[in-house]
This record gives C-alpha cells, structure tokens and sequence, in this order.
C-alpha cells in the first residue's frame, strides 16, 4: 500500500467543494437580497401618493434608496453578508423610540433559510459527485 496515493484526488475535491460552497453562499446571498428588495417595492408608490407602511410590515419604497441598498458581499472565506446600506435602514429593520420598527432584513431571511440552505446542499452533493 502506497502512502499518499489519494492525497491529489483529496487537495482537489477539497477545492472543488470549497469553490462550490462559496458560489453557493453568494448565491444564496443574491436569493436573499432580491427577495428583501422585492418585499420594498412590492405595491409602493413614489412620489405624491406614497403611503407609508404599517408597523411590523415592510418599507414601501419612495426614493428606492433603500431597496437599491441592498447588496451581498464576501465578507472572508466561506462567509457571504447581505447589507442594506441606506443610512436609515438600521432605523427601519429595528425601530427608534419615536417609530416602530418595519423590519425587511430579517424577514427575508427567515423566508428564503431554507431556499439558500437548499442552494448550498446542492452545492455540495454536486461537488461531490463530479
């Protein structure tokens, strides 16, 4: 028996699934951050005749400036954020003692978990087969 005869084939399989699961995780971000954008704009109106959103649902858009915000980075390996970065959008998700909160972030997430965690389980058993 040979030391080290599986040891390429390992370094390579390796790679290729580290190389999926962060395509996967960005991915997955994407997943997330259009859902988050979506649930802004969905049945907002700009302008004169926008009406803001109740407490507890999502902001309705009027300037875009929050959905457009919304971006997913690779913050190190193997780790993916989805940011909002409106400079109001900390007083939106969470609320201020003067405004109650209508949170966008953590609803889309809680929403899209199992999709992104179903994108990255795909990842991998693909990985893993090729």
């Amino acid at each position: 028996m040979a030391k080290g005869t599986f040891t390429p084939f390992a370094a390579k399989l390796t790679q290729q699934l580290t190389n999926a699961v962060d395509q996967a995780l960005f991915v997955a971000g994407k997943t997330i951050e259009v859902e988050t954008a979506l649930s802004i704009t969905k049945g907002a109106t700009s302008g004169k005749n926008h009406v803001p959103s109740a407490p507890g649902q999502p902001p309705n858009a009027d300037t875009h400036q929050l959905d457009r915000s919304i971006q997913t980075l690779p913050v190190k390996d193997h780790e993916v954020q989805v940011i909002a970065t409106a400079p109001y959008a900390q007083h939106l998700e969470y609320g201020t003692s003067k405004m109650a909160a209508r949170p966008f972030m953590r609803p889309a997430l809680a929403e899209n978990e199992p999709k992104a965690r179903q994108i990255i389980a795909n990842a991998v058993s693909k990985a893993t087969k090729g």
